[in-house]
């Protein structure tokens, strides 16, 4: 770790001691110095070989600052002298960081060479570029998922979050969208892992090196056993490197969060152990700045685009939380999903009727793509109005028309399932991804008709309208063969 150095119009620097160590939070003291500015880092000169960075969060007094640490406490006394750098962390940029993982400082994590003594270093504090320079969002960015495509469409260089509770299926949905997009998109993938699990950081690591996408990727993991200052700022080590690429090399970049309630989760931490009164729900009072100053950074410039894919937890399934809410109004694509799909078995367990996309309008996705999909959404609204009549009374009571949407509305259901590249070791069912056009052509068919008198098992976890033809025909043939058997 390096930070970048102070320029000369900087503050008289000294060395301070530690006053006071609470966890996380450390109390240091400048007697013969002004005080370090907000922001800075401060690095302890402790008898231990791992480094311990510290970030300034406040000034206490006239001599006294309170300083968030990025590394573990544990050990740390009073009196232990502490070197002022007048500057923010700076973490290593460019050519030298792909194929490597990183972690908030910067250091590499993955067992690999030090990183040359030239890597250029950019402070991870940044403003977002200006307004007048900022481009606008309106390129689709197609993903191979059928029911991202057809109802969510994200955007090149826009924002898009994916909401759910523990348990649906977050991030493998994640992983296949680093898998497929990575392979045929020409640019850098960020990937920033904040609060991840060991076991998912791991998994993660194997399989871009199996599927040989590492070279073009970069790894930046804040782990769940860190302390909640590494995980605060693990989020913006990722966009600092991002950044770079953006604006020195003009390359397209492709930043994946998972997770960033975990971002605002650490941010609460450190919010309290600051001793800051909490706000709503004991979130810290500066939960819209933060979540804004994360955000707002993701841009795109003329020439190269930042597209951002993030995973957000959902707490308790309780989508009107205060972290949900606050992200959720910074995203050009929400995609939730749901629990009670989960529950049906159909993944991805994305809810339809209340994902939504700014792209999808007619004056963007064309009128074919708008009209299909308002036709989709229709049907499964209309379904879901009768799922609790047939619950009681049965289908057969519905009239024929309501008969004919609900055979329609479950075979879309159905048909928008389908099989991951990620989950193949675990399904034994080949992963697929479908073209947009194929996913127009499939659900227009179903829409006419032309699955009625199918079985809706043809229509599970496949690709194109095609492949559920051919399980259709080899299942109708099995049948025939079965009952010759049988005469």
């Amino acid at each position: 770790m390096q930070t970048e150095q102070a320029t000369s119009d900087t503050p008289r620097q000294a060395a301070g001691i530690v006053h006071a160590v609470r966890g996380a939070v450390v109390d240091v003291v400048f007697p013969d110095a002004d005080l370090p500015p907000i922001d800075s880092a401060l690095v302890v000169e402790w008898h231990r070989p791992s480094p311990l960075i510290l970030e300034v969060h406040s000034h206490l007094d006239r001599t006294t600052l309170r300083a968030v640490a990025f590394q573990s406490t544990s050990g740390l006394a009073r009196g232990v002298s502490v070197r002022a750098t007048g500057a923010p962390v700076a973490v290593p940029v460019g050519k030298a960081v792909l194929g490597r993982l990183l972690d908030v400082v910067g250091d590499p994590q993955d067992n690999g060479p030090a990183l040359p003594e030239n890597t250029p270093r950019r402070s991870i504090h940044a403003l977002p570029p200006p307004l007048k320079s900022q481009t606008g969002a309106i390129d689709m960015f197609e993903t191979g998922i059928k029911v991202i495509d057809l109802l969510t469409p994200m955007a090149q260089g826009g924002k898009a979050a994916m909401f759910g509770g523990a348990g649906v299926g977050k991030t493998v949905l994640v992983m296949e969208l680093i898998r497929a997009m990575v392979e045929k998109y020409e640019g850098i993938s960020v990937f920033a892992g904040i609060g991840e699990r060991s076991r998912e950081g791991h998994e993660l690591l194997t399989e871009m090196q199996g599927s040989g996408v590492l070279e073009r990727t970069v790894l930046v993991y804040g782990q769940m056993n860190e302390p909640p200052g590494a995980r605060w700022r693990a989020a913006l080590t990722a966009l600092t490197i991002s950044e770079h690429f953006r604006d020195q090399q003009h390359r397209n970049v492709l930043l994946l969060m998972d997770n960033v309630f975990r971002f605002v989760q650490a941010g609460a931490e450190v919010s309290s152990l600051l001793g800051r009164l909490p706000s709503r729900v004991g979130y810290q009072p500066t939960l819209a700045t933060e979540v804004a100053g994360l955000q707002e950074r993701i841009a795109s410039v003329a020439g190269s685009a930042v597209t951002a894919i993030q995973a957000v937890y959902v707490p308790a399934d309780d989508f009107t939380d205060p972290a949900v809410t606050t992200i959720s109004s910074h995203m050009d694509c929400v995609i939730v999903l749901s629990r009670a799909q989960a529950a049906e078995g159909f993944y991805p367990a994305i809810d339809p009727l209340s994902s939504s996309s700014m792209l999808l309008d007619p004056l963007v996705v064309g009128e074919a793509h708008y009209r299909t999909a308002e036709a989709v959404r229709q049907a499964l609204a209309r379904f879901r109005e009768l799922t609790d009549i047939i619950s009681l009374l049965g289908i057969e009571e519905l009239g024929a028309a309501d008969r004919q949407i609900v055979r329609r509305a479950r075979r879309l259901q159905r048909f928008l399932t389908q099989p991951f590249m990620v989950t193949e070791a675990f399904t034994g069912t080949p992963g697929a991804s479908v073209p947009l056009a194929d996913t127009l052509a499939g659900c227009r068919a179903i829409l006419d008709g032309e699955a009625d008198d199918w079985s809706e098992r043809s229509l599970y976890m496949i690709g194109t309208f095609e492949d559920a033809r051919r399980k259709e025909a080899e299942a109708k043939a099995a049948e025939t063969s079965d009952a010759g058997a049988a005469a």
